[in-house]
């Protein structure tokens, strides 16, 4: 496959150029878009770090069952404070060359989403700082200002960023030959083979053994070159 999405235009000669220059870029949330794991942020502060981790990394290497890792790390979560949530994302550190990234994707017509299995009570804020067209993710459940230790509603699953792929690119009338999707762990890897171009962002193994491309940098400024948007 080649290495620019743009080549992947199986429009009309004819179409006017700024119908041909749309795109869509997905990513993954967390330690892609941003440089934290939320879950183990919060297992911080529950007093489970530890566990939490173990749990997320084996689900990342394709160990575990997504939903099932997810339905025990949030189980430790139970008890903790809602106050939480601005704690944590306070202390969020976006990955360099995310402004940059999407400063670009928006001057050229296109749009950046993310979907994640982590969680819209931190991401909504920082999705709306950055600027992002599109987001989903998981909701934790909540019960007297603290958490249930349940999530609220379906898990976000590795089919779930597939379909959020197919259902963003069809609101915007773009071609799936003409979307990227970017992760690190094995529940990206459905979004990923929906997408015309994937990136293993300093990825597991599993992940970079299915990826078209490889990015071991962390800096998603990475991927304009493979829009056409940057030599």
């Amino acid at each position: 496959m080649t290495q620019q999405l743009l080549a992947h235009d199986s429009s009309p000669a004819s179409q006017p150029t700024a119908d041909r220059s749309r795109f869509l870029v997905v990513l993954d949330v967390d330690s892609t878009l941003i440089e934290n794991e939320v879950i183990e942020m919060l297992g911080d502060l529950a007093g489970c770090h530890a566990e939490v981790a173990e749990i997320t990394e084996r689900a990342m290497r394709g160990e575990l069952d997504f939903a099932q890792s997810l339905a025990a790390r949030v189980a430790l979560l139970e008890g903790l404070s809602d106050t939480s949530f601005a704690e944590v994302g306070a202390a969020i550190r976006v990955t360099a060359g995310v402004p940059e990234m999407i400063t670009a994707v928006h001057a050229a017509g296109g749009a950046v989403a993310v979907v994640s299995g982590g969680f819209h009570e931190v991401l909504d804020p920082l999705a709306t700082s950055l600027g992002l067209d599109h987001w989903r993710a998981n909701r934790l459940g909540v019960r007297g200002g603290v958490l249930t230790g349940s999530v609220s509603g379906p898990i976000i699953d590795p089919q779930s960023k597939a379909d959020a792929l197919i259902e963003w690119a069809g609101s915007r009338g773009i071609p799936l030959s003409r979307t990227l999707a970017v992760g690190d762990g094995a529940n990206d890897l459905r979004m990923m083979e929906v997408a015309g171009l994937s990136v293993a962002f300093d990825a597991r193994p599993l992940v970079r053994e299915h990826a078209d491309i490889i990015m071991d940098v962390r800096d998603l400024s990475q991927l304009l070159p493979l829009l056409g948007l940057r030599g």
